[in-house]
């Protein structure tokens, strides 16, 4: 056989050689039918949660909106369609407003309830005697009922009763009003926001510090740095963004209090929150549709808040290593 004649008998092989191989599942039935399930997959779990956040949480707001540019009562079957006379309604009577200077007591709590928190959450986040016994005494009253809890310091704040009774064990006579005297009701119930929701705060904040690198704190302890230096330089800054979210939410929580003080007091002796004085036009004027304003303007005055802090303390990523 010539050269040319082993060549051309050579190149068939050649080029048969030299094929892309075929793509895995090529040409097999179904695979393109998995491809759609598996891609389908995420969706079939988030189906049931989405639905329940449009029926539970969106349509009520579209609602809400929608009943805001009424005169609704609440009772009779027809609305009519008033435009934007309850938002103008609620813009020219500054009184309404007033109400927003009762969650400065609330916004005052939450800083200390923050603060506290993060005490306890740093010191129950190293070897301390009975700290898981501690954990669940301090994160146990975010897990009562707030009907309960109000009820609860209702008799703890009785003319004569509880406080007073500890009060005088140290050498403090006297009856209070605590929750019927103006300059005592507000703090009081301040303060029992401050019992209530510590816990939550402190888990928070210790889920997070648990996150930390135990490196981190052997050579800090070489270089003997006691405690608090140990705060300073490695705690705070690695949970810098957990303390910023926890300081969104005290501003927000401190707009929409109404559980503690509606229970307590039910707004009386300058107590009332902005939610109480809504759910007030709601259920006993009668005013649905003043209420739903009034319920827009909290949930935009929130946002836009929250929008702020978020522009002044941007969210930072802490790189722990």
């Amino acid at each position: 056989m010539t050269a040319a004649q082993k060549t051309r008998a050579g190149a068939p092989a050649a080029g048969r050689g030299s094929a892309p191989p075929p793509e895995p599942g090529a040409g097999r039935p179904g695979t393109g039918r998995r491809r759609r399930a598996t891609a389908l997959t995420p969706w079939l779990f988030l189906a049931a949660p989405l639905t329940l956040l449009v029926m539970f949480t969106y349509l009520p707001v579209a609602d809400m909106i929608g009943y805001s540019f009424t005169d609704w009562d609440g009772v009779s079957p027809t609305r009519s369609y008033v435009g934007g006379e309850n938002y103008t309604d609620l813009v020219t009577r500054p009184a309404r407003f007033e109400v927003f200077l009762v969650s400065g007591f609330y916004l005052v709590a939450s800083v200390v309830q923050i603060a506290l928190a993060l005490y306890f959450a740093t010191v129950l986040s190293f070897n301390t005697r009975f700290r898981n016994l501690f954990k669940g005494l301090l994160f146990f009253p975010y897990l009562i009922n707030g009907v309960a809890v109000g009820f609860v310091f209702l008799y703890f704040f009785q003319p004569d009763g509880t406080l007073d009774t500890l009060l005088r064990m140290v050498g403090v006579d006297g009856e209070h009003l605590w929750l019927g005297d103006a300059d005592l009701a507000n703090p009081s119930l301040a303060g029992v926001s401050v019992w209530r929701f510590m816990g939550l705060n402190m888990v928070l904040f210790l889920g997070a510090i648990q996150s930390i690198p135990p490196h981190l704190y052997e050579a800090a302890q070489l270089d003997g740095a006691n405690r608090w230096q140990q705060f300073r330089h490695i705690i705070a800054p690695s949970i810098k963004p957990i303390i910023s979210l926890s300081f969104v939410l005290a501003v927000s929580g401190s707009l929409a209090v109404f559980e503690i003080p509606y229970i307590m007091t039910g707004g009386a002796n300058g107590t009332e929150t902005f939610v109480i004085q809504t759910v007030k036009l709601a259920f006993q004027f009668d005013k649905v549709g003043l209420a739903s304003a009034s319920a827009v303007v909290l949930l935009v005055l929130i946002l836009l808040i929250t929008w702020v802090q978020r522009r002044l303390i941007p969210e930072e990523r802490v790189e722990l290593s």
